[in-house]
C-alpha cells in the first residue's frame, strides 16, 4: 500500500512513518517545514518528503492519505482530498488498525511523564532481550530512535497523547490505541486550547479506560482524586497502584539511588544519576508495566541503573567555567516545579539554580496556569522569562504581573539577545542554568554557553 502522510515532520507522524514504512508500506509525505533532523531519519528509510502542501500532490495518487492533526481545514491538499472525496484517515487510528491490532500494546498516559516513563519501559523490555516495538514522543540513548517497528515482535510501548486526533476526530489519539496494559500516570488540566475544563479530559480518560480489556491491567498512582473520578465511571481492568505502601511503592534513599518494593517486600535497587520525585514514579509505573509481561522488578531495577534518561529532560547540554546549562522540556507548572525540586535535591546550599523559562504551550500562553508559575519556580534562584511581544508564541497575559511576587528574583525580558546578555552576565561558577521550553527557544541553549565562554576567557 502506498500511504502519503500529511504532517510527517511532526514527532508522532515522523514515528509513525518509519513504522509504516518498517511494515511495507510504501511511504511519502508532506509538510510545511521539512527540516532535520525528522527530514534526514526519514529520507535515510527512503521516505520522499514534499515541502509543502500543494493541492497537485493528489495526482501521487497514493492508496490512503494519512492526517496529522496540524492539518486544519483550509489546507489545499486537505481540500482537494476532501472535494475529490479521496480515501483518509488519521495517523492514529491508521496505526491502531494496522499495527497495534495485533500486538500487546503497553500505553502511557498521563499529563506528565508520558515520555520518560515511556522510554524508561522500552528500555527495560530491550535489557532484557524483549525486542519491543515502541512509539515515543522523544529520543532515549539507549534507544537511538524514537520509533520502531518488527511484525515478528508482540509487545508495543507507545507514548498515549490526550491530544485530540485530527480536524475530523476530536476524541484523543490514545481512544485509537486499545491497550492490555495501561499506566495512567497523573491526571491535570492542559491543552487549554482544545479542553474547556479538566472534567472534559477525565471524560476522554474514561473513554480509554473503557476499552482495556478484563484481562489487562490499569496502573495508576495511590493518589490521583481526577484518576479516581475518571475510573468511577466505570472500570472493568484491575488495577495496581503505585505509591501505596500494600502495592507498588519506591523510596529515594539518597540522590543515586532509589529501593523498589512490591505488597511491602524489597525488590531490588536503582543506581543512577536521575533526580526528583517525577523520575522516581515514573521508573515505578515502568517496572509495575513490565512485571505485567513477565520482566521481574529485580531484573527492571538492574535495566534501570544503565538508563541514560532521554533528550531535552534535564539535558546537559554543556559545562563553561563550572556553570552547567541543562536542556528541559517544560510545558507545565507541575513539571517545572518537580524538575526544578529534583535538582535542588541534587545540589548544595551554595550552588545556585538559575531558571531560564519560555511559556510555549499552549496551556502556558493562554494564561490557564499563569498563576501557579511562581510557586512553581519557588526552588530556582532566579528567574528570567522571555514573554515574545508579538507573533504565534506571543502571551495573553502580562508576565511583569504574574511574576511580581517574585521580587527581584524574576524578571521578564521581550528581546532574546537582552534575555542572554542578562543570562550571561548574572552566572557565576557553580551555578545550574535550568532552560525550560516546549519549543526551540531560538537556539538560547547555544547563545547562552558562547556568551559564557566569551566571558570567562577574556
Amino acid at each position: 500500500m502506498h500511504i502519503h502522510i500529511l504532517g510527517i515532520c511532526g514527532t508522532f507522524m515522523g514515528g509513525l512513518a518509519l513504522i509504516a514504512r518498517a511494515a511495507g508500506h510504501r511511504v511519502t509525505g508532506c509538510d510545511a517545514g521539512v527540516y532535520p533532523p525528522m527530514s534526514t531519519q526519514l529520507q535515510e528509510q527512503g521516505i520522499d518528503l514534499i515541502e509543502g502542501y500543494d493541492a497537485d500532490q493528489v495526482q501521487l495518487k497514493p492508496d490512503l492519505f494519512v492526517i496529522g492533526n496540524v492539518v486544519s481545514r483550509g489546507n489545499p491538499l486537505m481540500e482537494a482530498i476532501l472535494d475529490q472525496g479521496l480515501p483518509y484517515t488519521s495517523g492514529p487510528q491508521w496505526l491502531g488498525e494496522n499495527i497495534l491490532r495485533s500486538q500487546h500494546v503497553l500505553a502511557v498516559a498521563g499529563t506528565h511523564g508520558k515520555t520518560s516513563t515511556s522510554s524508561m519501559l522500552a528500555w527495560i523490555l530491550e535489557y532484557h532481550q524483549r525486542q519491543p516495538n515502541f512509539l515515543i514522543g522523544g529520543v532515549a540513548p539507549d534507544l537511538g530512535v524514537s520509533a520502531r517497528f518488527d511484525a515478528k515482535q508482540s509487545l508495543f510501548v507507545i507514548e498515549a497523547d490526550e491530544y485530540d486526533t485530527a480536524f475530523f476526530d476530536k476524541r484523543s489519539k490514545f481512544v485509537h490505541y486499545r491497550p492490555r496494559t495501561a499506566i495512567l500516570n497523573n491526571l491535570e488540566f492542559d491543552h487549554a486550547d482544545i479542553f474547556a475544563d479538566l472534567a472534559a479530559i477525565e471524560t476522554q480518560f474514561h473513554h480509554l479506560v473503557r476499552t482495556i480489556p478484563s484481562h489487562g491491567l490499569i496502573i495508576r498512582p495511590q493518589d490521583s482524586p481526577a484518576l479516581d473520578r475518571a475510573l468511577e465511571r466505570g472500570c472493568w481492568t484491575p488495577v495496581s497502584y503505585l505509591d501505596s505502601p500494600t502495592g507498588w511503592y519506591a523510596e529515594q534513599i539518597d540522590p543515586q539511588s532509589v529501593r523498589v518494593d512490591f505488597n511491602q517486600q524489597p525488590q531490588g535497587h536503582i543506581h543512577w544519576h536521575l533526580s526528583g520525585e517525577h523520575n522516581r514514579l515514573n521508573a515505578l509505573a515502568a517496572i509495575a508495566a513490565a512485571h505485567h509481561v513477565g520482566i521481574s522488578p529485580q531484573q527492571s531495577c538492574e535495566a534501570l541503573s544503565h538508563f541514560q534518561g532521554i533528550k531535552r529532560r534535564m539535558e546537559l547540554r554543556g559545562t563553561v567555567n563550572h556553570i552547567r546549562v541543562y536542556d528541559d522540556f517544560a510545558h507545565h507548572p507541575t513539571a517545572i516545579a518537580l524538575t526544578l525540586a529534583g535538582l535542588r535535591q541534587q545540589i548544595t546550599d551554595q550552588e545556585r539554580i538559575i531558571a531560564v523559562l519560555e511559556p510555549r504551550s499552549n496551556t502556558m500562553k493562554l494564561g490557564a496556569m499563569a498563576a501557579r508559575l511562581p510557586g512553581a519556580l519557588a526552588d530556582a534562584d532566579h528567574t528570567f522569562c522571555y514573554s515574545e511581544s508579538q507573533g504565534k508564541h506571543a502571551l495573553n497575559w502580562d508576565a511583569h504581573a504574574t511574576f511580581a511576587p517574585l521580587g527581584s528574583k524574576a524578571t521578564v525580558y521581550q528581546d532574546l539577545n537582552q534575555l542572554v546578555q542578562a543570562v550571561v552576565a548574572h552566572a557565576q561558577p557553580h551555578d545550574h542554568i535550568v532552560i525550560m521550553s516546549n519549543g526551540s527557544f531560538g537556539g538560547v541553549h547555544d547563545h547562552i554557553l558562547n556568551g559564557l565562554d566569551h566571558r570567562f576567557s577574556e
